[in-house]
């Protein structure tokens, strides 16, 4: 495993995420179901491969905090030692975890905020986060309140450091010239949906985070799996997806993933992975690692410890100038 500082700060985290947002999750597609024993063995196989940057939120699994709880019950049975490891969990949605949400179970205001830290640290069975993302930016609740609830957390040494993930790049630079102006904490780390045939969507967020020094760790790296190579494009335009693949269900797919401009970065991609003996995720996730303008780390969300392992071969793969080009340009393709 290679490793690599979070952006500006002096945290150490593996060049690979593990996310689990499948942990107890249910779609009503029973493919698509992480039981605890999976995940278990899932965690046991970050460890084995040398991750310790494990990503979670308060709205992972079924119930909501399944997912923290699950991870928790791992490092209590594992006797995993807490200062080997990297967690970084989430706050936002309406949590159902503790019965039908009432009115202040959402959105970022102090009393939502106070009362989700407590419940995501004692699912984990830790004292403290070491990165703790707000999930989305709330159009109700003052950014000042949010970012001084947070940064009495970080002083308090409940969290680490402070994370954003999916914005607008405005509201990104709001949070941050909010901090600088107000002498409260900034966030250290993004986690906006980035992946190489995913571009207009997220460029002027990516300036900020290339320009404030700021850790990029995306979600969805292959594009939902779209990246893996294992989709066919039919003779009308539309996807050919495998069985219990998130194509085979998803009505959004081919919308958010399969665009004119991806199925040429997949091209693209499978040359690349053909002259590297590689495989097209390993190819795609090297190209996310690779990006020079800002420290990026990968959240792969394997669904089994051989996806895992796939996966983590990304870290011994090398892109020539050429390659990484070669995606870069399909990327920037006309639709």
């Amino acid at each position: 495993m290679e490793y690599t500082t979070l952006g500006n700060t002096g945290t150490t985290v593996s060049k690979v995420c593990y996310g689990t947002w499948r942990f107890g999750r249910e779609t009503g597609n029973l493919e698509n179901e992480t039981t605890r024993e999976e995940a278990h063995d899932l965690l046991d196989a970050c460890l084995d491969h040398g991750i310790n940057f494990i990503d979670t939120a308060n709205v992972y699994g079924t119930p909501d905090g399944t997912s923290e709880e699950w991870i928790g019950e791992w490092m209590a049975d594992r006797d995993v030692d807490r200062e080997d490891l990297v967690i970084a969990s989430k706050v936002y949605f309406e949590f159902d975890g503790w019965g039908e949400p009432g009115p202040n179970d959402s959105g970022l205001g102090r009393k939502h905020i106070r009362a989700q830290i407590e419940g995501t640290l004692e699912r984990l069975g830790t004292d403290y986060l070491d990165c703790y993302y707000i999930h989305r930016w709330d159009e109700d609740t003052p950014i000042e309140e949010t970012m001084s609830v947070l940064t009495d957390l970080v002083r308090e040494g409940k969290v680490t450091h402070l994370g954003a993930s999916t914005m607008a790049a405005w509201q990104l630079t709001k949070a941050l010239w909010t901090s600088d102006v107000e002498g409260l904490e900034r966030f250290d780390v993004t986690q906006p949906m980035v992946n190489a045939a995913h571009y207009d969507a997220v460029g002027d967020y990516l300036d900020v985070c290339a320009d404030q020094d700021l850790a990029v760790c995306p979600y969805s790296p292959l594009a939902g799996g779209f990246l893996t190579g294992k989709y066919e494009r039919a003779d009308d335009g539309s996807v050919e997806a495998p069985d219990g693949s998130r194509g085979s269900f998803d009505d959004l797919f081919e919308d958010r993933y399969a665009t004119d401009r991806a199925w040429d970065v997949l091209e693209a991609v499978e040359s690349v992975a053909d002259e590297a003996n590689a495989s097209p995720a390993q190819v795609s996730l090297r190209w996310l690692m690779e990006q020079d303008r800002f420290t990026c780390v990968p959240i792969v969300g394997a669904r089994t410890p051989e996806q895992l392992e796939e996966n983590v071969g990304a870290v011994e793969l090398d892109l020539s100038n050429e390659q990484f080009e070669r995606i870069d340009a399909a990327r920037q393709s006309d639709e």
